[in-house]
């Protein structure tokens, strides 16, 4: 939805809480109706509450997901226009005030903010005030607007490197409303100094939604997301370790009762799961191959990002690499290959072409694992007797579209099953060599949301959707728009030169 269409819903959906205040209006010398028209209401209110003539006021009304906690902070101020200042009254304004106003006794007199006297606050109460407006405002502006993150692994290596802290743009694609809204501030899934106690409660579970943003998704932004796979964890391992891949290798009893081994078995909300970040390469209904390395869109050579990064074999004459060239390249990630002049190394193709420039250096060469070789379990859909990928060459697939129809057969149904029951939450069962949806026996399955593709552009080092597959648009969380600072951990000390960018 565009920022256009945002900005004229906001003050129509204003108009609901503001309607209620049609008697203090009234009282403060304007006409009830007033209460009741959008637009007008706002302005009215601002008069009335002496901020009309301030800029910023106006700025941050514009703004998006903002202007909600402006809206509190209208309705607070109104309150004390009639001398409501206590903490409780000031709450009672912003979050109940179709409870509060129609309440508020008529002779209640309304005084101008710019000549009444307000009573002198204590100073636990000034620090109460100033703490609740911060905590807030962040909350606001971390749920609805902006995120930071860091990146903690080297899947985006050099596009984002290890130690590049991120804001995250939620209104960019439209920031979604929280599954579970009853959690700790300002942490993820576990609570601080903890690894394994949950931050939320799940007395209240809200459905999905996505508010207007300012920018539909495009194909290979860097986009942030909750990991798909990350709806079950073993607690020992969160998500370092895939809940589904320790199934696969150790059985289902093993896991759910050998603690000491994987911990309790638990399961997150969409919104509580971990967040990764990687390129979107695909969007829903396009074809994708993946042929020696190279990914192909509907038969069309894929966008490769100027950094990408690929396994090289590189051979030398004598034993290894000086740590001064890999520092020159920045190569940060490599070992030994099966002779000592030999180094596995994750590196671009600009930096495999300039190695191949020294003297020292006999051959560069990119590892690529030919179709129908390391045939894996791991590799999705979990299925290499009927789908014979592996990281390098990989599909066709296609990615599923909200409102398209696809024919279901016990060949395909590795591909859509997790859609089918984990995602779009319906029951699947197999009955012999028959397929069962919510009961129902099913030949055919309609997607109820978009789907799309994630790869990290360090292509031989990223856990991506090669091996969980499709991520629903429920999962997106938001755009990687800024490197505000980035900490070489290895080094230590901060890397100058990737600050203050923008991610490409």
């Amino acid at each position: 939805m565009s920022l256009i269409l945002f900005i004229i819903l906001v003050p129509a959906l204003f108009t609901i809480p503001i309607a209620f205040t049609w008697k203090q209006f009234k009282a403060a010398g304007q006409k009830g109706w007033q209460a009741f028209i959008p637009y007008l209401n706002i302005f009215v209110l601002l008069k009335i509450i002496k901020k009309h003539k301030k800029f910023w006021w106006w700025f941050f009304i514009i703004f998006p997901y903002i202007n909600i906690f402006m809206l509190f902070l209208m309705l607070i101020e109104l309150g004390k226009c009639f001398g409501r200042f206590k903490v409780w009254e000031e709450f009672m304004a912003a979050v109940l005030p179709f409870i509060f106003f129609p309440l508020i006794v008529k002779d209640d007199p309304y005084q101008d903010p710019a000549t009444a006297k307000r009573p002198k606050k204590s100073t636990a109460r000034e620090w109460f005030d100033a703490i609740v407006f911060a905590v807030v405002a962040a909350l606001i502006i971390r749920t609805y607007v902006f995120e930071a993150f860091t990146i903690p692994t080297s899947s985006m290596e050099k596009s984002l490197c290890v130690g590049d802290y991120l804001i995250v743009s939620k209104i960019h694609y439209g920031p979604k409303r929280p599954n579970t809204p009853l959690s700790f501030p300002f942490v993820h899934n576990t609570l601080p100094f903890s690894t394994t106690k949950k931050s939320y409660l799940e007395w209240i579970k809200l459905p999905y939604h996505r508010h207007p943003g300012v920018s539909t998704i495009k194909r290979n932004d860097p986009i942030v997301f909750n990991y798909p796979a990350g709806d079950t964890v073993c607690d020992k391992f969160q998500s370092s370790v895939s809940y589904y891949d320790l199934i696969r290798e150790y059985g289902r009893k093993r896991v759910w009762t050998d603690h000491e081994a994987f911990g309790n078995v638990i399961a997150h909300p969409v919104d509580k799961r971990e967040n990764y970040v990687k390129r979107l390469i695909g969007m829903p209904g396009d074809k994708l191959q993946i042929i020696d390395g190279v990914v192909y869109i509907d038969g069309e050579k894929g966008f490769q990002p100027e950094n990408m990064q690929f396994s090289y074999t590189v051979t030398t004459t004598g034993n290894g690499i000086n740590k001064r060239i890999l520092e020159k390249y920045n190569i940060s990630e490599g070992y030994r290959g099966a002779n000592p002049n030999e180094a596995i190394l994750n590196i671009s193709e600009k930096v495999a072409e300039e190695l191949r420039q020294h003297s020292f250096i006999t051959s560069v060469e990119r590892n690529i694992t030919p179709a129908g070789a390391d045939l894996r379990p791991e590799i999705f859909p979990h299925r290499p007797d009927l789908y014979p990928w592996n990281v390098d060459n990989y599909g066709p697939i296609e990615i599923p579209k909200k409102g398209q129809t696809v024919k279901l057969t016990l060949e395909n149904l590795p591909l859509y099953e997790r859609i089918i029951h984990a995602y779009e939450l319906h029951d699947l069962q197999v009955k012999g060599d028959q397929i069962l949806i919510d009961g129902q026996p099913a030949d055919s399955y309609t997607f109820e949301m978009d789907y799309y593709w994630m790869m990290g552009d360090n292509r031989h080092n990223s856990a991506d959707s090669r091996y969980w597959g499709f991520v629903p648009e429920n999962h997106i969380v938001g755009k990687a728009v800024f490197v505000w600072l980035s900490l070489d951990k290895e080094k230590g000390g901060i890397r100058w030169k990737r600050m203050f960018r923008i991610p490409k």
